[in-house]
């Protein structure tokens, strides 16, 4: 497997319910390494733009609305099979079909709020870890 980077976002309710010390435990838990991060607050034109591939489905509102409701944690994983070890991390958007012991199994409400997003392949990867960060703000581990 090649070493890979991937964008992960702890969303408003992971954040609100303290977990991004046991997101973070869990990535490097299983050999991903946080290379760049940052905690904001989406404005709506920034949600509305990053999430623009669901712009015509009948959740869309809904979702820029949960995404700007609270501060989120952008950052970006490597590792490798970076995509696919978050995408198992996470476990499946609804938490009731996630497998025990993943993020969304363990820690999330609804299909709404499920406290994490993850790239969902290499193309997207490189679209969402350039909208939130610069190549300088890119800090690959070098010991």
């Amino acid at each position: 497997m090649a070493t890979e980077r991937t964008l992960s976002i702890i969303k408003p309710d992971g954040v609100q319910k303290n977990l991004i010390g046991e997101v973070y435990r869990r990535f490097e838990a299983t050999g991903l390494e946080v290379v760049a991060a940052r905690m904001m607050r989406l404005r709506q034109d920034q949600a509305e733009q990053f999430y623009a591939v669901h712009k015509e489905r009948p959740f869309y509102a809904d979702l820029v609305r949960y995404m700007t409701s609270g501060p989120v944690v952008v950052q970006v994983l490597e590792g490798e099979g970076a995509i696919n070890k978050n995408r198992e991390l996470m476990g499946a958007t609804d938490p009731k079909k996630a497998a025990a012991g993943t993020i969304r199994a363990d820690f999330a409400d609804s299909i709404e709020e499920n406290v994490v997003h993850g790239s969902d392949g290499p193309d997207t990867a490189a679209q969402e870890i350039a909208f939130f960060f610069s190549g300088a703000e890119i800090c690959p581990r070098t010991r």
